[in-house]
């Protein structure tokens, strides 16, 4: 028996030896390959004068940003998102503990850093209420009222994998709060959970366009026959690429996806860069009338704000037809807002930053006397309390948001949703990787999320003497100045008095 069990034991050993010497040939003989590879080609200068030492360049290159993100970065210095703002919704999403010890490691000296103003004295635990209520599309034959704070932002199925849109939609709707379905067109998955649906209408028109590319009013009345719908978006632009529509990756082109779509498999989906129907103020009134005609529900745009002289001509032109022509709801994305495929130059450069068109929107509308009429929606790297309050403190009535939600998913900010590679399930229609991502346990995540920013919202309101969030105004915040000394929102950006604009133009009233 020992002699068996030695024979035994010698036999693994020499297997695994010569295991190693043809190993170590094989890697000795692909490191000559690679060394001829690399003098003989002249594309890459590093490789050709350091061969198959300068191909480890790329792997540093790439891994790079895993290492900064993990063990160089400091908790407040990474972008897009830093690891502070993360953890919190991660910490939210699992309605686990988020209190910190000791202190603060956030710096309020930076000029722009915003503060609330806390009470001497705060609203008690029992005297606060909850968000009040707020009627979007009065004059529409199905007006659409929530109480919802934060909301789900545009995010298509293509886009996200087929579990990330399941969770989102069985999440909303235990959060009763709404998902925007983006772009994309209407899936079975975003039905799913039975939320409260907003449609996007993108320049591609993908679920409600005909044979030639157009608005059609058949499929788009199809679409408003589901009860989940509740509210249109008509997509002009979006932050992270202003100017530019939706580009959907070829590797992310399902079957299932290119049927929704009505495009050709395989093929990247590309979004025209606007409406061709809408050239001008009136062609917008006219594209939010038809929609509205044909749904019977509220209808808005999205858009990134560049300047306000369209929106000038937008509000004058309301008042000639009539307040009931008024879109009912407009989106505000930010410069900084995201998406799954951006191209560099628009990505870094195009579009005014939320913090800066947000306040300008609202003014806007308040000068022209349609501040009640128009719902405002902010967009643009709102992901925990501090940027939800601000949003409401500046004008906001709701407030969208895709990363945090990518987030209280499991997105840890790989940036790569444009390559169908996302480990955590989130952007990809790979099915090995799609099953890290578990729809029912998500689902619960993306509801905690809601259910604790609203709480810490609450939280943020009732320390500056409110009762509830939507009673936040600008004398709530205050902002750090160049001079070294903060100000009031309020004395930085003053509320302008309703009408105030009609006042300068008489010409321009009704």
């Amino acid at each position: 028996m020992e002699l068996t069990a030695s024979n035994w034991i010698y036999t693994i050993l020499n297997s695994l030896a010569a295991l190693f010497v043809i190993s170590l040939g094989v890697g000795l003989v692909w490191v000559v390959v690679l060394y001829i590879i690399d003098v003989t080609q002249s594309t890459h200068a590093v490789r050709r004068n350091y061969p198959v030492i300068g191909r480890f360049r790329y792997l540093f290159e790439h891994m790079g940003e895993f290492f900064r993100q993990y063990f160089y970065a400091m908790d407040r210095e990474e972008m897009p998102f830093n690891r502070a703002e993360r953890a919190w919704v991660y910490r939210a999403a699992k309605d686990v503990d988020r209190t910190l010890a000791f202190g603060s490691t956030r710096d309020l000296r930076p000029v722009g850093s915003i503060y609330f103003v806390n009470c001497a004295y705060p609203t008690r635990g029992e005297d606060a209420v909850a968000p009040s209520p707020i009627t979007i599309g009065p004059y529409c034959e199905h007006p659409y009222t929530t109480a919802s704070i934060l909301n789900i932002s545009g995010m298509s199925y293509g886009a996200l994998s087929k579990p990330a849109v399941r969770a989102l939609s069985k999440g909303a709707a235990k959060a009763g709060c709404w998902m925007n379905t983006g772009e994309g067109g209407l899936s079975p998955y975003h039905l799913e959970g039975g939320c409260d649906l907003v449609f996007q209408i993108g320049t591609a028109k993908f679920g409600v366009r005909d044979e030639n590319g157009r608005l059609s009013e058949e499929k788009l009345a199809g679409i408003a026959s589901y009860p989940e719908v509740k509210m249109f978006e008509i997509k002009l632009s979006q932050g992270a690429k202003p100017g530019k529509g939706g580009i959907l990756p070829a590797a992310k082109v399902t079957e299932e996806i290119a049927r929704i779509r009505a495009v050709d498999l395989g093929e990247a989906a590309i979004s025209p860069n606007r409406h061709p129907e809408i050239a001008n103020a009136a062609g917008l009134l006219d594209m939010v009338e038809l929609v509205r005609r044909v749904t019977g529900k509220p209808v808005g745009f999205k858009g990134v704000v560049g300047d306000t002289d369209w929106l000038e001509e937008l509000f004058q032109l309301i008042l000639e037809r009539g307040i009931e022509s008024a879109p009912d709801f407009i989106t505000i994305d930010g410069a900084e807002g995201g998406s799954g495929a951006a191209p560099q130059a628009l990505l870094d450069y195009m579009g005014m930053p939320v913090r800066e068109s947000l306040p300008m929107v609202v003014d806007l509308l308040c000068g022209y006397g349609l501040r009640q009429r128009i719902k405002v929606i902010a967009s643009g790297k709102l992901i925990v309390p501090s940027g939800v309050a601000w949003a409401l403190c500046m004008g906001a009535d709701f407030v969208t948001s895709a990363r945090g939600f990518m987030f209280s998913l499991g997105c840890i900010q790989a940036m790569q949703c444009n390559k169908n590679t996302c480990p955590t399930g989130v952007t990809t229609h790979d099915p090995k990787l799609q099953r890290g991502l578990d729809p029912t346990l998500k689902s619960e995540r993306v509801a905690n999320y809601v259910f604790n920013m609203t709480y810490d919202v609450g939280m943020i309101a009732h320390s500056c003497g409110v009762l509830e969030p939507r009673q936040l105004h600008r004398k709530h915040a205050r902002m750090e100045t160049a001079s070294g000394r903060s100000e009031s929102l309020e004395k930085l950006y003053p509320s302008v008095p309703s009408g105030e604009h009609l006042k300068q133009s008489p010409a321009s009233g009704p």
